[in-house]
């Protein structure tokens, strides 16, 4: 392995594949390990109730295919979110960020990526906006309890569509386990939308970056759009997230039906290994980071 690992979001593969054909896959792409969805679908937050038997069985599919599942994309409180106005959705919320957890400290997942939503389906307001932050405290001291990080997802609402905005909450919450799991395409909207430079946006996060989505957006879109095609600089990006130290990377793109998605993966990976290793010789890198 060499000085950072790439990872593959699960989505960009077919979804009627097996554990085993995704994490196959995977590796014959030439990705470092998988990141499994737990959106808010019933089939994905079925997962969050998995057998013993059939974590077993997944960890040992690992351990095989030498493929591991590093990261965790946890959607699902869109449908369930922590900051909801009803008592049992945000119930429900917690619950789902319990067992996240857990899941996570079974199958050796090191960083839970957390939507920054307080609501998604109803409106935000300055009371749904406390309930999530009474969450964040509960959610920071179970992901404590396991050795989990926590990361928050910059989005495309305003709550927290920056990281300057998720670094607001990662001081209010003061826990090392809630920190950054920034989405390059959805800061790159924000900082066009606000006429900012979104390098100096991602700069705010100095310290509190646990890995970084490489997503591709068009200014007002957020998904399925190709890489290549949009404005995401992501030479740019990946070259200040590693002289932040940042050593970890997702690619999130989705499986759209084309048959040929294995080579989409083969081009996903070949791109973004080119961008990085570039980023690592000619970006600037810290003495304390020890490259």
């Amino acid at each position: 392995m060499g000085n950072y690992t790439l990872g593959l979001y699960e989505k960009a593969m077919p979804m009627e594949l097996s554990w085993e054909e995704k994490l196959e896959a995977a590796k014959e792409a030439g990705y470092d390990f998988v990141e499994i969805s737990i959106d808010e679908t019933d089939e994905k937050l079925k997962r969050l109730d998995m057998s013993e038997k059939a974590r077993e069985e997944l960890r040992r599919l690992m351990k095989e295919t030498k493929m591991p599942i590093g990261t965790m994309c946890l959607s699902g409180h869109r449908r369930y979110p922590l900051g909801s106005s009803n008592p049992q959705t945000q119930k429900r919320g917690m619950e789902l960020m319990e067992k996240s957890v857990a899941l996570a400290a079974d199958l050796g997942v090191r960083i839970i990526q957390l939507a920054g939503y307080d609501v998604y389906y109803e409106d935000s307001t300055g009371e749904t906006r406390q309930r999530f932050e009474q969450s964040l405290h509960r959610a920071a001291h179970l992901a404590a309890k396991e050795g989990i990080l926590l990361g928050f997802e910059t989005m495309e609402t305003e709550l927290m569509n920056t990281v300057e905005k998720a670094m607001d909450y990662v001081k209010r919450i003061n826990s090392p386990y809630l920190q950054i799991y920034p989405d390059a395409g959805n800061i790159t909207n924000a900082a066009v939308a606000y006429g900012k430079d979104v390098v100096e946006d991602l700069r705010k996060g100095e310290g509190h970056i646990l890995a970084v989505h490489l997503k591709e957006t068009v200014p007002g879109k957020f998904r399925e759009i190709p890489y290549g095609t949009g404005h995401v600089d992501f030479r740019k990006i990946t070259e200040a997230a590693w002289e932040m130290g940042v050593r970890r990377f997702v690619t999130e793109f989705w499986h759209t039906g084309n048959p040929a998605w294995k080579n989409e993966l083969r081009e996903a990976v070949t791109m973004m290994r080119g961008i990085i290793d570039l980023s690592n010789r000619t970006g600037k890198t810290c003495s304390r980071y020890g490259d």
